[in-house]
Order: C-alpha cells, then structure tokens, then sequence
C-alpha cells in the first residue's frame, strides 16, 4: 500500500474511534492529529496516482531485477501487458523471442549507476524501439533497493525536430569542460601497428608531438586518422588542456561560422541573449581537430586561415579581437591538390595546414595488421558483452585475403557482428564469413588426391573470379593480369564463371 492510502486509512481508523469517545479528554488531542492528518492529504501527493496517469512509461524492479510494478502507460506504449512481465525477472524478458533486448535495467543492477539505453519490444513479433533511462535507487544503508526505468518510444522524438537548430546551439554553449574536453579515457588505448605497418608513423609522432607545428593527416575513410590525431594529442605538451574535435561536413554551413568563432548577443536573429563562445576559444591552450577539413566552404576558408596564421579570431557582431594559442591538426579524406584544381580548396590553405603531413594507409595494405587489430576488438566486445570468442586460422586467412573497403572501422564492425552472431558459444561457422565477405568460392580448400592441374586450373578460376569482381570491365581485368581481355572471356566461357560485369573488351 502507498503512503498516501495508509494515511487515508489511519485518518478513517482515527474518525472511527473519535466518534466512541466523544466529549472524553483524549478527543480533543485526537482531534489535534486529525487536522494534521486532514492538512496533509490536502497538500500532499499521491505519487501512485501521479505514477498511473503519466504517459512516460515506468517499469519498476527490485535490487534482483524482480519486477515490481509498470504503470498503465508502459503497456500502452510498448503493447506489453503488465501480467506478461510482473513478478518476473528482467534477465528471463531479454533476448530472442522474448519480451525486448537491451534497455537499462540491466546495466543499473550490474554498475549501480544511472543508464542510458536504447531497447526494442517485441509485441507480436513486431519491434517497437524505445529509449530507456535506469535510475538505482538506494537505501539508508547506501545498497541499492530498486531500479527505476522511464522509456519512450523514440517516434515520439519526432516532435523535437523543429527544436533541433536551438538543441545545437544550446549543447555547443556548455561548458568546454563538460562536452568538448576529451579525457584519455575516450581516447584509443593503443594505436595498432606502430611496431609493424606504421612504424614510420610512430616514430613521426614521436618527433612532432612535442611541437606546435600544424598537422595535416590524411587517408581513406575508416583509416584510422583520429587515432592518429588521438596519439599526437596524448603524447604533446598540451595533453591535459582541451582537445576540441569538429567535423566541418556535419554541421550545416550556415552554423559553421557561428560554432567556430562564436557570436556577440544580437549577433543576428536567433542568437543567444549572452552571445557565445566558439569552439576555439573553448579550445584556447589546447588543441582544434578539424575533421573533414576538404569539406569546408570556401568562404570559411579565408577566416580559418587568418586564424591560423594571426592565432586570433573575432565573433560574428564583434569587433573586438580575441588572442587564441592553439595547436592544430587537420584530418581529411579527399584529394585537396585535386580540390584546389578544381577551385574549391584554397591553396594557401593547403600549404598552411601541410606543415606536417601524415598519410594513413589503407587497411589492406596493412595486411600484418589485421590479427592484431581482430585481436585488439574481440578484447573489446567480449568485455562489453561478457562473452568469449576465437577466429580460426582459416578464418584469419579470409579476413587478410579482403580488401576492406570500410578499412579499420569496416572491421571493427564486422568482429562486433560476428561476436553478436556466436550466440555465446565462442566461435563462428566459416559460412558465415564467406558469405560476409563474399568469397565463398574464393578459398575453397583443394582436395588432397588432387592432380596438378587440376589445381593448377582450380586456382586459374579462383584468381579469376577475385580480379574480376574487383575490376569494371574486362579490360581492366586483363591489365591487372598482364594478359589479354580476349583471354579472360575465353576463360570465362571455360571455367563457366558467372561474370555479369561490363563485357566491353
């Protein structure tokens, strides 16, 4: 029962009695704790009633995930009946074919700290995602009693749309130390490969980290190129003031200016009535990566080049300079000598931004590096999902034969699908591998009564398969191999190879 019902019920108790003792010396004390009685059910709260009528859905368990109650909204929300999940345990309602996956109920019993998560209800074999925030709560003893989780379903989300402007510039006004100051605990905890591949690399880091100078790195998308910047943040002298990252694609062009420099109140409308700080004043005695840096607009070009070069900006509505000490690093995955041909990247630019260049190569030219890598992400994953998972030889072998067009962060991805897909039993059929990749033909183990060539032709076939499916047209195909395109189609046709690439010879 509520505190709100006992009390009710006490005071009816309380009246009860009032009544048999009636013109008796005691009434009148009684009669006392009946008005305080009185004055608290007037001003106080039912929260079992606030708790029922609200639309956030509320899903309460006790400190062994038991679930205790779930509001009227939460099985209106979701589809779930209350019957379906009362009295049951929050660990036997996640997984397949059951109620949901994921949420933050579970987190909160295991860290006993508030959690964010997102989750998906099943109702009917329909999913239905939500967003879930888990709450402990605690008793005099300081152990945890119960957890609290309030959820949505992220349709409902929708309505903030037309907030999402003012959202921006409202997170971007926070405090640096709260939002933009990055502690080594997100960056990399390693950068793999500088005892192999990018050994060169390392030993550049080492040399120019300790510097001011302006760094330039470059490389393919997915390459590694904030680790990088990562490593020459952790390893300079600036490595305990901020470390402000911005990715000029993904911030529309025209808030760019506004979050690089800053504005004065009044600036233009819609401006905050206290003008704010932009991203380099937050960054002011440490260190601006600018990401996607190829992307940014010509005339923003100009700007960032003056304060480059002067190390001081002025806000837009300002008039009045700011001094800035900072050290740069910019990251991009375009050809600017091709940009600057093209007249959308300002050469002068280029040449202040290249002081030190760092070129990441791809990962399948990193060929030494992927069990390392693999290694590196299945510590990861299995730790994050209390796990335990081992890739074979062979299927090592596959993942060194691909190209990776998605590099590193392709790879990290596909360990995090695989480890998911092993459904706890440690490891992962081949199949499932190439099929992934695509190459189920490409490494089929040769019989071992196999003739000579027969697996001379065996091999011929699967060499032609893999250079035909990296290559538009058989003329490019027959230049990879050094022979005719005339050739490769006569194979084709031999090795009935199914090729529905461009014939054109």
């Amino acid at each position: 029962m509520n505190q709100y019902l006992a009390i009710c019920k006490i005071r009816d108790m309380l009246l009860n009695t009032m009544k048999k003792i009636e013109n008796t010396p005691i009434y009148n004390e009684l009669e006392e704790i009946d008005q305080y009685l009185l004055l608290f059910l007037k001003h106080g709260i039912d929260f079992k009633q606030v708790v029922d009528e609200i639309d956030d859905s509320i899903f309460i368990t006790d400190n062994q995930g038991n679930v205790l109650y779930v509001n009227p909204a939460y099985s209106k929300n979701t589809g779930v009946s209350a019957e379906r999940v009362l009295n049951k345990n929050v660990a036997d309602l996640i997984g397949k074919d059951k109620v949901y996956t994921g949420g933050s109920i579970m987190d909160v019993l295991k860290h006993k700290k508030p959690a964010f998560r997102l989750s998906t209800t099943y109702t009917d074999g329909k999913p239905l995602t939500g967003y879930s925030i888990g709450t402990p709560i605690f008793d005099d003893k300081g152990e945890l009693y119960q957890v609290v989780a309030c959820s949505r379903p992220i349709v409902t989300l929708k309505s903030l749309k037309q907030d999402f402007d003012d959202f921006l510039k409202e997170i971007h006004g926070l405090n640096n130390k709260t939002i933009e100051k990055k502690s080594e605990d997100h960056l990399s905890s390693d950068m793999i490969g500088k005892d192999t591949s990018l050994a060169n690399i390392w030993t550049l880091i080492n040399h120019v980290a300790k510097s001011d100078a302006t760094v330039l790195i470059t490389g393919e998308s997915g390459a590694g190129k904030e680790v990088i910047a990562d490593e020459i943040y952790k390893n300079s002298k600036r490595s305990k003031e901020p470390f402000v990252k911005i990715n000029c694609a993904s911030i529309p062009a025209h808030l760019l200016e506004s979050e690089l420099f800053g504005y004065e109140k009044g600036a233009f409308s819609g401006a905050s009535a206290k003008g704010k700080p932009g991203l380099f004043e937050l960054a002011n005695h440490g260190t601006l990566m600018l990401d996607e840096i190829g992307d940014m607009p010509m005339d923003l070009q100009v700007k960032l080049l003056r304060a480059i070069q002067q190390q001081e900006i002025t806000r837009i509505g300002g008039t009045k300079p700011i001094k800035l000490d900072i050290r740069f690093l910019a990251l991009t995955n375009s050809n600017l000598k091709e940009k600057i041909a093209e007249g959308t990247f300002r050469q002068d630019l280029y040449y202040r931004l290249n002081v030190i260049p760092i070129y990441v190569p791809p990962l399948r030219e990193r060929v030494v590096d992927i069990e390392p890598l693999c290694n590196h992400f299945i510590n990861r994953f299995c730790k994050k999902y209390e796990c335990s998972f081992e890739l074979s030889e062979q299927q090592l072998q596959y993942l060194r034969d691909y190209q990776w067009p998605g590099n590193i962060r392709e790879l990290e991805n596909f360990m995090e699908y695989l480890i998911l897909c092993s459904s706890g039993i440690g490891s992962i059929d081949d199949s499932v591998i190439t099929s992934l990749l695509d190459i189920s033909s490409e490494h089929e183990a040769l019989p071992t009564n196999m003739d000579f060539n027969t697996a001379v032709a065996h091999f011929e076939k699967q060499l032609l398969e893999s250079v035909l499916r990296e290559s538009s047209n058989l003329r490019e195909a027959g230049e990879k191999l050094n022979i005719n395109a005339s050739t490769i189609s006569r194979k084709i046709k031999q090795y009935q190879i199914d090729y529905s690439g461009k014939k054109d010879i």
